[in-house]
């Protein structure tokens, strides 16, 4: 048997076996297993119509699966890196028919998810995907992903609060810290650039309020190896070949 029928055999034996339902979730890139196990407690999943509670439940790769009424796929997968602008929430859709990142994005790119969350206000790299398992490895801590930002802040920071960002801050959350921050001297306004492994919720605007300063304005230029060069504000591409391989090495190979 050729390489190329055998690929085939088995592509055609891997869609008819069954798979668990949270696996057929987290694949599609929505959230972890355990995750959506809670979401098929709460009664968000429907497969083919009907909602199910069975944790232990399984699918086929043929049926219709709807996670809080929306369809999902675990087919192929897309790789799309959007330079977002501000006052567009990082959600696949909102309850207040705000403007969502997935407005910007073509109808073949509906069915994505973001990595993370960039707050309203906070514009650059985000990576938009339904490989859930990239995802999963792209958020997890132990992978230390490195994201790099620009803050512009109303007030300049002393050599004692620029000590502090590195040494760590108490939040309520817990002690934080910024790898790296350095003052950016490319205009009259304080403007500082961070290095941050932390995937906590608007970490950076909480550290500076915490030293009772301000984030005025806040722009991620660098996601892992990811940068918004070529990419105009709202633009997006998808992600080369070149660029999947390296990141599959690195996560394979980062414990």
């Amino acid at each position: 048997m050729k390489g190329s029928d055998k690929e085939r055999e088995k592509k055609e034996l891997d869609e008819q076996a069954p798979i668990r339902l949270n696996k057929y979730i987290s694949n599609a890139g929505i959230c972890s297993r355990r995750a959506a196990d809670v979401l098929i407690e709460e009664g968000r999943v429907k497969v083919n119509g009907k909602v199910i509670s069975s944790l232990g439940c399984k699918v086929m790769l043929t049926d219709k699966v709807l996670v809080d009424n929306k369809v999902i796929s675990t087919g192929e997968r897309f790789y799309v890196l959007l330079n977002k602008p501000r006052n567009v929430i990082c959600t696949t859709s909102d309850e207040n028919d705000r403007r969502t990142v997935m407005d910007l994005l073509p109808a073949k790119f509906k069915h994505l998810y973001p990595v993370g969350r960039l707050d309203r206000n906070t514009t650059g790299v985000l990576l938009i995907t339904n490989d859930g398992t990239l995802t999963q490895n792209l958020l997890h801590p132990k992978k230390k992903i490195k994201k790099v930002y620009k803050a512009k802040v109303a007030n300049q920071l002393t050599q004692e609060e620029l000590d502090k960002m590195v040494t760590g801050l108490e939040l309520e959350d817990g002690v934080t810290k910024f790898d790296k921050i350095v003052e950016l001297y490319e205009d009259d306004a304080f403007r500082y650039g961070i290095e941050i492994h932390s995937g906590k919720n608007r970490v950076i605007r909480r550290m500076f309020e915490a030293i009772n300063n301000e984030v005025v304005k806040l722009d991620r230029v660098l996601f892992h190896t990811f940068d918004r060069k070529g990419l105009a504000r709202g633009a997006f591409r998808e992600l080369s070949e070149k660029e999947l391989r390296g990141l599959d090495v690195y996560l394979r190979t980062k414990k």
